[in-house]
């Protein structure tokens, strides 16, 4: 094969790929060395240093080909896990598709990858980087749009969640920067419409930003789970994230339509699924976030109306807009589709569910089901308060419901039950993907206050 050579602007960089050295470098750093003492003698901790601009200044953007493999080949030249982000446009396009990837390693330094023009090309991206450990901020917000490119991890370090299990109280990008990095990180543009081209400047800054510090991060975060005994936890969680499957969607996700608790009607609700299906089907075919067609607002007003003709849905508020009007038809025609459903096939007024119905009616249903998660929470609350981690990260809050409903048999009240429902409840909690750490923090916990003696 021809050889392909380096993009000039590719040539460049610090060769450690290394960030500008913070004030604060992690625990375990004296807080006074730069802090000033407050008027009852105790030190103040010293302000965070403003993080404006990447040390290598902003790293043009990949965007064809040859730039990719060039910096596909610095990348795999490089040392040490890969930090990993990745824009998307929410809020503005139907699809979850990142539309720029920022990659920084030791001995590379920091790329910014344009992925629309070169989809088909990332193949030698994927090759660089598949392979390595990414360090990524809330991993599973943007895995799978990258997995949709090919671009999978082999081993995931996540310094959101690690900072949740280390015991954080915010675990921000820009919150643990300057907590453990004292470094100040400005929010900027992370909502913005990252479908753009060209992208500004001063989003570029940005978005090298997120992936300057990360490395740091790492290793600050890594040493306070590691000093916590906390590191294996870490890493199951970690790999549950890294291996998770795409969510499968909701069903009646209409029914998450805003304002629709004010309609009284089943035929309203018919109204209300036929127009989110038709803006549901535009907005897919061209790729817009659903409420650019359509606002929530606007469906609703037209379930209260049923406009019986055009004239009639123009006169609604937004509807008779340039954007909406060219859709009349279609929006007239979901209207009338739902008009013409005969009763047996309107929507239900209430949601369906799977599994145990909303708690707040579980008191009248099934007192005693309440009563058994009204201990399984406090139980799952003293463990979470014991060991510093966020009771939603020791089981996830829905699981411990299906547990409290109907996850367990009629067992005798008292002590010498809890033995039998500890095995219960782990098979339980197993079946239904529960890490091997969670399992044994709660199990026995849980076992306790299930078999308890209700107080009278």
């Amino acid at each position: 094969m021809p050889v392909v050579e380096e993009p000039e602007h590719l040539s460049g960089g610090r060769p450690d790929g290394g960030a500008v050295p913070s004030s604060v470098s992690g625990p375990g750093v004296d807080s006074t060395q730069a802090g000033s003492t407050s008027e009852g003698g105790l030190p103040e901790p010293p302000a965070a240093v403003p993080l404006l601009a990447p040390a290598d200044g902003i790293p043009p953007v990949c965007a064809t080909p040859d730039e990719v493999a060039a910096a596909a080949r610095r990348l795999a030249a490089g040392s040490g896990p890969l930090a990993v982000d990745a824009e998307r446009a929410s809020g503005f396009r139907y699809s979850s598709r990142a539309y720029l990837i920022q990659l920084r390693r030791a001995g590379a330094g920091t790329f910014l990858i344009d992925p629309i023009p070169v989809t088909e090309a990332l193949g030698p991206l994927a090759e660089a980087i598949n392979g390595l450990e990414w360090i990524l901020h809330s991993a599973d917000q943007d895995l799978p749009g990258l997995a949709e490119l090919g671009l999978r991890p082999a081993k995931l370090f996540d310094t959101e969640l690690g900072g949740r299990l280390a015991g954080f109280p915010r675990v921000g990008l820009a919150a643990m920067v300057e907590q453990l990095l004292g470094r100040a990180l400005r929010k900027g543009h992370g909502a913005a419409d990252w479908s753009t081209r060209p992208l500004p400047e001063a989003w570029l800054n940005y978005a090298a930003l997120d992936v300057e510090l990360l490395p740091e991060l790492h290793e600050a975060v890594a040493a306070s789970l590691a000093d916590q005994g906390k590191t294996d936890w870490a890493a199951q969680e970690f790999e549950h994230i890294r291996l998770a499957e795409p969510a499968a969607p909701k069903p009646d996700r209409w029914r998450r339509t805003s304002g629709i608790h004010t309609l009284r009607r089943a035929r309203q609700l018919a109204i209300v699924r036929e127009l989110w299906i038709t803006r549901d089907t535009l907005a897919r075919g061209r790729d817009i976030a659903p409420s650019r067609i359509l606002p929530d607002s606007a469906i609703i007003a037209a379930a209260n109306a049923d406009p019986k003709s055009i004239g009639q849905l123009r006169e609604l508020p937004v509807f008779g807009g340039p954007r909406q009007r060219r859709h009349s038809r279609e929006w007239l025609g979901a209207v009338e589709r739902a008009r013409a459903l005969p009763d047996e096939d309107l929507p239900r007024m209430s949601q369906p569910y799977e599994g145990p119905p909303p708690v707040n009616r579980w008191e009248r249903r099934d007192p005693a089901a309440a009563a058994r998660l009204t201990r399984a929470r406090a139980a799952m609350t003293g463990i979470s308060e014991r060991v510093a981690v966020p009771v939603e990260n020791l089981l996830a809050p829905d699981l411990v419901r299906r547990l409290c409903w109907d996850g367990l048999p009629d067992y005798r009240l008292g002590p010498e039950s809890a033995v039998e429902a500890a095995e219960t409840i782990e098979g339980f909690l197993k079946s239904h993907g529960a890490r091997p750490w969670q399992r044994e923090l709660t199990v026995d916990a849980l076992a306790g206050a299930l078999t308890e003696a209700p107080a009278q």
